[in-house]
């Protein structure tokens, strides 16, 4: 199995940027597919972005598409999500999530995730 830790997370000003990490120790790296997914007060869990094994193929949901980016690091054992022209609808609880398998949007097909990292946008 494979522990997850993100880290990066604060308050940053509508229009700024934060770059989130997610830093992994268990099983190699590179076994697992990843997800960023986000959680606001009274919201469901939803996907914000995914990314294949070996990082070449990605996919963002509609709300974070042209502003958010993620990669990996197979090497360092990290994922990143840098999110850029922030809005105050992107306030949320950040969490990082691993599969074995292909990408998914979906976050109960992911079995291991991160405690959540804080995101608040002001205005």
């Amino acid at each position: 199995q494979v522990q997850l830790v993100e880290s990066g997370g604060g308050l940053v000003q509508a229009g700024g940027s934060l770059r989130l990490s997610c830093a992994a120790s268990g099983r190699p790296f590179s076994d697992y597919t990843l997800g960023w997914f986000r959680q606001a007060p009274g919201k469901e869990r939803e996907f914000v972005a995914r990314i294949s094994r070996n990082g070449v193929l990605t996919s963002y949901a509609d709300s974070v598409q042209g502003r958010f980016t993620i990669s990996r690091d197979n090497a360092k054992n990290s994922l990143y999500l840098q999110m850029n022209t922030l809005k105050p609808e992107d306030t949320a609880v950040y969490y990082c999530a691993a599969r074995i398998g292909y990408t998914s949007d979906y976050c109960g097909d992911y079995r291991y995730w991160g405690q959540g990292t804080q995101v608040t946008v002001s205005s």
